[in-house]
């Protein structure tokens, strides 16, 4: 997993209107906190944490945060835990970074994306991709930001599961062995009925009906 560097200064002043503030001037509030650590308010560069994120592909994000206080600096090793955006602007809010440490293993959840055409795909059948995510476990510095499968051995009624997964050494998945991946199933045929056949059941109806009528008249008695 790539390795990056972002800056911050802790700020004494909070509240919403401060915050406003913060984003007005081209910055965004942030949080970091830890096990044993005393959680600190801070303030970074909106442009840096922008073009950061535009260089990473997956959402677990590791770096280094260079935190400013008191015009001394301390490089804490971190995780991008939560990004809060604005879902009308589409502009970030506010970001929390979580203390990790280098030699202790952490948990996180990884996209899977399956790669290649199936063979069953290509005779008619349909690809299912069932689990989107693998929980791993590992150090930091030997997590993935994704995980590839390669689906084209497969064919129709063949399927991968989390047990079928090669992972790096150091990395362990967390989830059942036997949960599906992805599968690759039969087409679904639809029968529909003939438009004769209900004619001639129409016709068959109103014949009945006709010959019941005709026997009516016959037994009525004559006036």
């Amino acid at each position: 997993m790539a390795q990056f560097t972002l800056s911050a200064r802790v700020r004494d002043k909070k509240g919403k209107g401060v915050a406003r503030k913060i984003r007005v001037s081209e910055q965004i509030p942030a949080v970091f906190y830890g096990p044993g650590v005393e959680p600190l308010k801070l303030v970074l560069d909106y442009p840096a944490l922008q073009k950061l994120l535009k260089t990473t592909t997956g959402e677990n994000v590791i770096l280094d945060l260079e935190i400013e206080s008191d015009g001394k600096s301390d490089t804490k090793k971190v995780m991008l835990k939560e990004l809060q955006m604005d879902p009308l602007k589409d502009i970030y809010l506010h970001a929390d970074f979580y203390e990790i440490s280098m030699d202790k293993e952490i948990t996180i959840d990884i996209p899977i994306r399956l790669v290649n055409i199936p063979a069953g795909v290509e005779e008619g059948g349909i690809l299912q991709h069932v689990v989107r995510e693998m929980t791993i476990s590992g150090l930091p510095d030997k997590l993935l930001e994704d995980i590839e499968v390669d689906v084209s051995l497969l064919n129709i009624g063949d399927s991968i599961h989390i047990g079928d997964m090669s992972l790096p050494e150091g990395i362990t998945a967390l989830q059942d062995e036997g949960l599906t991946v992805a599968v690759v199933v039969a087409p679904t045929v639809v029968v529909e009925e003939e438009p004769e056949e209900e004619e001639e059941e129409i016709e068959g109806e109103e014949a009945e009906g006709e010959e019941a009528a005709e026997e009516e008249k016959e037994s009525a008695p004559e006036e």
